[in-house]
């Protein structure tokens, strides 16, 4: 990562809609070359940072910065070298999914490849031909993700990159994600989905209440994140005291089974637990809010 060059620079940011303030002074700085993950539960103020940033809307104060322009002064060149995904993107019902890529891509004075569209849509297993009123949720955040990348920009602005598709496709699209950056782009893309940023950012900025509460590499912020873990022990073996293992706090214990909470990394548990007949052993990851209380409320 050039971590020299600054592609996206916010300061200040604020945004109100009538009563409700969306954002309350949001800051961030995304270097280029990296995948920066802009993380928040619903309604955190997501959507409203990116939309600020190609200047969809207007903030009520603070200052912008995208690929060193002012996208208020320069919207025009800054759109037309990023690649946007909106969190909903609408599509002209009666034309075929062609039709509207080749549109897309006219707006952007012809830059695509189309061996390259025709390649994404592949990957994704898209259909080109296939009418806008006959795609199914998925099959349009397909089309979102093909235009978002069929002209090679140097900045990708994904809303929720996977919304609406399956596992598989999912892993298409990081894997699509990972291939821009290899190709030279920076990537910020915002979700609410803790797996999806831990497996594709480098840097977290995370916004609660239209604040940016933390930015931080994602290892640190996986470290962090607090476990629950399951353990039913095998032909009734009384199951044993595990809380002076590293990280590890008792939650409940009834005969056989014991609910614990770990926190940062799991091989301490692991290890320990290797010493006895383990029947059972789930984990689960606690949602976004939990996390927050669990080191915001500290």
């Amino acid at each position: 990562m050039n971590t020299s060059t600054t592609v996206l620079l916010a300061q200040g940011l604020t945004k109100s809609y009538g009563r409700v303030q969306a954002l309350r002074g949001v800051d961030l700085e995304v270097k280029q070359g990296e995948i920066f993950g802009f993380l928040g539960p619903n309604g955190a103020g997501k959507t409203t940072t990116i939309r600020i940033l190609l200047d969809l809307i207007r903030p009520d104060g603070g200052t912008v910065r995208v690929l060193g322009l002012d996208p208020q002064k320069d919207s025009l060149a800054v759109r037309a070298r990023c690649g946007y995904l909106p969190g909903e993107l609408h599509l002209e019902e009666s034309e075929r999914v062609e039709t509207i890529l080749r549109q897309f891509n006219a707006f952007r004075g012809g830059k695509a490849d189309w061996g390259y569209v025709r390649s994404l849509a592949e990957r994704l297993g898209l259909d080109l031909k296939m009418p806008a009123r006959n795609l199914s949720k998925g099959n349009k955040q397909k089309v979102g993700v093909v235009q978002a990348l069929m002209h090679r920009p140097e900045l990708l602005l994904l809303d929720e990159p996977t919304s609406g598709l399956d596992p598989l496709m999912q892993q298409e699209v990081h894997r699509l994600i990972r291939g821009a950056k290899a190709d030279g782009a920076t990537v910020f893309f915002s979700s609410h989905v803790m797996a999806e940023v831990e497996q594709l950012a480098e840097r977290v900025g995370i916004i609660r209440q239209g604040v940016v509460v933390e930015v931080a590499e994602t290892q640190t912020l996986i470290k962090r994140a607090l476990r629950r873990a399951r353990v039913r022990f095998a032909g009734g073996f009384q199951a044993p005291a595990l809380e002076g293992v590293r990280g590890v706090s008792l939650l409940s214990r009834d005969g056989d089974t014991l609910v614990l909470q770990v926190e940062g990394e799991m091989d301490a548990l692991i290890k320990e637990l290797a010493k006895y007949p383990v029947a059972e052993f789930e984990t689960e990851r606690p949602s976004l809010e939990e996390i927050f209380l669990a080191y915001y409320e500290r």
